[in-house]
């Protein structure tokens, strides 16, 4: 190849891939940008706080259930074609949010922004894969990580700032130019593949998995508001899941061309990286689901100084997935990823040591140190999972992992949120034990005037503060919890298995 064809293909490759980037970040945006609209939203639509949750709720059940799809669907139509069909719907889609005239119809058109989006991130890292040679993609996984990972990280900031100085309806339209940029792009560099009939729709496969995911993000987003299983909505929302799954798992093993083709799971690499990447899904949006409220709620920042401090957990990342870039092919992928999950233990470790006179610099650097672990992880991890898995399961591969990833996240949520009420609960019955005479410590308190446990006003004062104590230990328990469940990815590492540093073309061992 001659140096001018060599710079023809870089400069390609670079066009392609500041298109895919557009496109991910697009809808990796969407998953955090709208949560801080929603109290103008509810005000808006003149919606209950149980309705205006449709907003995010629609969106992601949506995408969980229609993500599974991506394989299919390019194989029969194309990835160019499908991967702009997508970013022209998800851009009407936001169009349309932003024009919503009531709840009904901004729930449709998240409904739709949900379809049209699932696929953008799994074609995403599919193309790059595709796009880059073996040895170069841990580079492109970098690139590609950076949209995947920053966007939900800042998505917050970015929609306090547009509802704060513009509208809420602006966190929609903000797609439309990057939209069109995408598209554009795409459509003048992006090559197509070639389309096959052979592999048929799996329509009854599709049903089995769409009716598991949609009961189970269901149930997990409805679920603390309904006090689980005394629920008799979330109860039912927990057997069609688990029917559903075990149904379409059976349906599977047993189907000559199945929706999903249980060979890819035979890849070691690829089985232990859904798992892992369950696991990171969990801590991922978790930690930003925890800290708004207590910075908001009992350390007293207004909403545009959370999204600052929170802003720098993206630099973080993006300052790991740049060292991942370099790094790659030169050390092992399994050693950075072993460092980013020490870092994650770490920063959570820091947290679990915050009160309510903690600095912000303190928020800062451990939202830094946090960040920069999970893009060590991120990256190399990506790499790992599918670098011996066949291509023909690149498309399917892809999807599965973001699907994994978005269902370890909805986990993590709920299982953070209700670890919360539930240690506040507990935390606020153990300190009221202490408030009674025999507590010197209340006792000099109230005869400095602290407080006053003689009147009805001051045992209700009294009784605030312990609610905030009680809150704040349950926020310190919470990053506690997920330090543990970070620890627990380690012995995973002993399971992945290095990348192979030669291959040639697309040529992969089964294992």
């Amino acid at each position: 190849m001659t140096a001018a064809s060599k710079n023809s293909a870089g400069a390609q490759r670079l066009l392609i891939t500041l298109s895919v980037m557009l496109a991910t970040i697009m809808q990796a945006l969407d998953t955090t940008i709208a949560n801080v609209a929603l109290p103008h939203m509810q005000g808006s639509m003149g919606a209950t706080q149980d309705q205006i949750s449709w907003v995010l709720t629609s969106y992601i059940v949506a995408a969980a259930i229609c993500m599974p799809l991506t394989g299919i669907l390019s194989a029969r139509f194309g990835r160019k074609r499908l991967f702009m069909a997508a970013v022209v719907g998800f851009t009407l889609a936001s169009m349309l949010c932003g024009a919503a005239q009531s709840l009904e119809q901004i729930v449709l058109f998240r409904l739709l922004q949900g379809v049209f989006g699932a696929c953008l991130v799994p074609l995403s890292q599919a193309v790059l894969l595709d796009t880059y040679p073996p040895e170069k993609h841990g580079s492109a996984m970098a690139m590609w990580g950076v949209g995947v990972m920053v966007g939900p990280i800042l998505g917050p900031s970015l929609g306090g700032l547009l509802t704060e100085y513009y509208s809420w309806r602006w966190v929609f339209y903000i797609n439309v130019p990057l939209g069109i940029l995408a598209w554009f792009g795409l459509l003048a560099f992006l090559p197509e593949t070639e389309t096959s009939n052979k592999r048929r729709f799996d329509l009854l496969g599709f049903l089995l998995l769409a009716l598991g995911i949609g009961a189970l993000q269901m149930m997990l987003d409805r679920g603390e508001s309904l006090d689980w299983f005394a629920s008799r909505e979330v109860v039912i929302e927990a057997v069609l899941a688990g029917l559903g799954f075990y149904l379409f798992i059976a349906h599977i093993l047993t189907r000559r061309q199945p929706f999903v083709e249980p060979a890819m799971f035979r890849n070691r690499n690829f089985s232990v990286g859904l798992i892992f990447i369950f696991i990171i899904g969990i801590i991922l949006l978790a930690t930003m689901a925890l800290l708004p409220p207590f910075l908001q709620n009992l350390l007293g920042y207004p909403v545009i100084d959370v999204g600052m401090l929170l802003a720098p957990r993206g630099l973080g990342t993006m300052v790991g997935m740049v060292l991942v870039g370099r790094l790659s092919g030169r050390v092992d992928e399994r050693l950075m990823i072993a460092v980013g999950l020490l870092l994650t233990c770490v920063s959570l470790w820091e947290m679990s040591g915050f009160n309510l006179n903690v600095a912000a610099a303190d928020v800062v650097r451990t939202g830094i140190i946090q960040g920069l672990g999970l893009g060590l992880i991120f990256v190399p991890l990506s790499t790992l999972t599918f670098s011996t898995l066949a291509a023909e399961y690149r498309n399917d591969g892809t999807a599965l992992f973001s699907l994994v990833r978005n269902i370890g996240s909805s986990i993590g949520i709920s299982l953070v949120v209700t670890y919360l009420a539930q240690r506040t609960q507990v935390n606020h019955a153990a300190f009221a034990d202490y408030i009674n005479p025999f507590n010197l410590a209340l006792r000099q308190a109230t005869e400095l005037g602290a407080y006053s446990i003689n009147s009805t006003a001051g045992l209700a004062g009294l009784n605030q503060e312990l609610n905030r104590q009680a809150a704040t230990l349950g926020y310190l328990q919470d990053f506690r919890f997920m330090m543990w469940i970070a620890l627990s990815a380690f012995p995973l590492l002993l399971l992945l298995q290095r990348s192979p540093q030669r291959r040639q073309g697309d040529a992969v061992v089964m294992e």
